[in-house]
């Protein structure tokens, strides 16, 4: 199982850069630095450390016209992968986020890698691309959003896939924000990603602890049983535990 985009840190870059973010007036630049820590690291329902923790980081460059730059890196572990050995992912994002009179958009590109892999060249089917259109709406106390991810030949060279995300934040009293998640996966050859198409969800309640850091207790799971959860990983009794229901603590702070 690979990295699939968790809902409070694993894609950090697709919002807009933080109060907190460095301004290089000069260049017409904001540059913001997250790192984060987490109990385990899950993308799209599913554990991309086995249910370990991970350390974390996010550099977010935006131009004033609108265009961004951006990586995340983190480690990663898997099981039995017989296309991705790695113990690190490094994603590379690019795009252009701009405003529809209500309505924030961000229109970008995802390159998904894994360096330190014990694979010869060609032979590195973990890695893909993915073009996304994110959309948020403000209406207080809510944020509502959704966004639509498209790859040409997704994970595992297992053809093309889309992920379809919809949710909402809530701003609560006491300076608690509550999120909500909901998506699908589909994919094009499911016997060469590891799943079959699934319904992926997640709640959430985070909240500034300490000096700009961020707390995030957050519930994610999906609807794959354990038998269809990568059972290319040769177990015994079939399948991973990376798909089940967890629970996950994330502390972050952006600069």
């Amino acid at each position: 199982m690979r990295r699939l985009a968790p809902a409070f840190c694993a894609v950090l870059l697709a919002a807009a850069p933080a109060a907190q973010a460095f301004e290089v007036e000069s260049a017409g630049l904001t540059v913001t630095a997250t790192p984060a820590i987490t109990s385990d690291y899950v993308s799209r329902g599913i554990s991309q450390t086995r249910g370990r923790p991970a350390v974390q980081g996010t550099l977010d460059i935006q131009h004033e016209s609108g265009a961004y730059v951006g990586a995340f890196l983190s480690n990663a572990q898997f099981l039995g992968s017989p296309w991705n050995d790695s113990r690190q992912e490094l994603d590379l994002l690019a795009g252009y986020r701009f405003s529809l009179g209500g309505l924030n958009l961000d229109a970008g590109y995802i390159a998904y890698l894994y360096p330190g892999q014990d694979k010869a060249p060609g032979t590195q089917i973990g890695e893909y691309q993915e073009l996304a259109l994110k959309a948020s709406y403000t209406l207080e106390p809510a944020k509502f959003l959704a966004s639509v991810y498209y790859s040409p030949n997704f994970a595992g060279r297992s053809g093309s896939a889309y992920y379809l995300e919809g949710g909402a934040d809530v701003t609560l009293p006491l300076a608690f924000t509550a999120s909500a998640r909901m998506g699908y996966q589909w994919v094009d050859r499911n016997t060469a990603f590891g799943t079959p198409d699934y319904l992926s969800y997640s709640l959430g309640l985070s909240r500034e602890v300490y000096a700009g850091v961020t707390a995030s207790l957050g519930w994610y799971g999906t609807d794959i049983s354990k038998k269809d959860c990568s059972p290319a990983a040769g177990r015994a009794d079939g399948g991973q535990k990376v798909c089940d229901n967890r629970v996950v603590l994330t502390l972050s702070r952006s600069f």
